[in-house]
């Protein structure tokens, strides 16, 4: 293990002359490759344990107590929402906001196609019709000029949209004025799925807090984590109480067990919660590192040309930037080969989702598409943004990335 006591490794990359900076960047590459570099893997802070502690103490490991209660009203104040629930994910938030909406079978939602599967599956789970729409290329979510051209289309062929799913992609706020404007023309209410976006706003307002609903995730992936879960919030107190009464069972208020409606096993349990309220103590901390990790990239990669990112297109956006996103524009190196090559280092990377409209699953969907989406998917890489990335990291990656496009 090479030793240099008296420099910081920012330094080292500084004056250290090339030869020698070049013996040494294999030294530590020798090093980071033993070891597999995570595209977002959890960050604890150390002020978990306090609220663990607690639990254990008071014997409270079960899906509810003061660490579920508690973290809602983390929530509601972070957000500016006015109600939250906490539950055992983010699909299963965004399937109780379907109920709440009295989602059932035959009707359709439209929902964002660039996404995860686990924004649409929920529709499925009510034996709904998806109805997929494109991508804009500037923030890479929903595009609301195909969104007013999929409502309209649905409405003349007799099927009026029961909700608009949106999701805000990798921290990226969707062009929520512009969305909103369209739903609220045709009276349809607007789920935003901000599960890879926490902390990110537009226009000054917390993204899952412009429609009825919005969907948050704390998977281990995620910006700041409970290991496993997730919540609703609103600013209607009705959803998030009924998402309360629907994830325990729906028992209804009798002395015994007595059920009017099915219910779930949907809430968190107040071991997760604990986590959660430590990782909100740091989430500000988090945002700023992925935000740092960001701006590290594009300027260490700026002289690529092959090379764009996905960047806030003004100053109406802020982007936690949960995942750095990449975009290589070129007939001879691609993201599948770039992503191949990485992986040979221990470097774990990730294309971007394969829209659903191309999903074998969702294969007989409607669809609105101009192939936004489709060409992302051909182009783009997420590569590694985790907040306890050390600078040595990312100087090992940005020459590989380098080394990468010299081959």
């Amino acid at each position: 293990m090479l030793s240099f006591p008296a420099l910081s490794m920012q330094c080292m990359f500084l004056i250290v002359p090339p030869p020698l900076n070049r013996y040494l960047m294999d030294k530590i590459g020798q090093k980071i490759a033993t070891r597999r570099m995570y595209l977002s893997s959890p960050h604890m802070s150390g002020k978990e344990w306090k609220y663990l502690k607690s639990a254990f103490k008071k014997n409270h490991v079960f899906p509810l107590g003061e660490n579920v209660t508690g973290l809602e009203e983390d929530i509601r104040q972070y957000t500016g929402a006015t109600s939250a629930t906490c539950l055992s994910s983010g699909t299963a938030a965004i399937h109780l906001s379907l109920i709440n909406l009295g989602v059932t079978s035959g009707d359709e939602v439209i929902c964002s196609s660039f996404t995860f599967t686990a924004s649409a599956n929920p529709i499925v789970y009510q034996h709904a019709v998806p109805v997929f729409v494109d991508s804009e290329a500037d923030t890479w979510n929903m595009n609301p000029l195909l969104l007013e051209k999929a409502i309209q289309d649905r409405i003349r062929k007799g099927k009026h949209p029961k909700a608009v799913l949106l999701t805000h992609l990798y921290g990226m706020p969707a062009r929520m004025d512009a969305i909103m404007e369209v739903a609220m023309k045709y009276n349809i209410p607007v789920v935003e799925d901000a599960a890879e976006a926490l902390g990110s706003h537009y226009k000054h307002q917390h993204v899952g807090t412009f429609g009825v609903m919005g969907v948050l995730s704390f998977n281990g992936n995620k910006i700041i984590t409970t290991s496993g879960g997730g919540a609703l919030i609103s600013n209607n107190p009705h959803f998030c109480q009924n998402a309360l009464f629907l994830a325990t069972q729906a028992r209804d208020d009798a002395p015994y067990y007595q059920h009017s409606r099915i219910g779930y096993n949907y809430r968190m349990s107040n071991i997760s919660a604990g986590i959660g309220r430590g990782q909100m103590e740091v989430l500000a901390e988090r945002i700023k590192k992925r935000r740092e990790n960001f701006r590290f990239y594009t300027t260490a990669l700026s002289q690529i040309r092959e090379i764009s990112f996905l960047k806030e297109p003004n100053r109406h956006y802020y982007s936690n930037h949960w995942l750095t996103t990449l975009l290589i524009h070129s007939r001879s190196k691609t993201s599948f080969g770039l992503r191949e090559f990485l992986n040979g280092f221990n470097i774990e990377t990730r294309l971007l989702w394969k829209p659903l409209h191309l999903q074998p699953v969702f294969q007989d969907a409607p669809a609105y598409l101009d192939g936004t989406s489709e060409q992302l998917f051909a182009k783009g890489l997420c590569i590694p943004s985790s907040s306890n990335l050390t600078d040595v990291d990312k100087h090992f990656l940005v020459e590989k990335i380098k080394h990468y496009f010299t081959l």
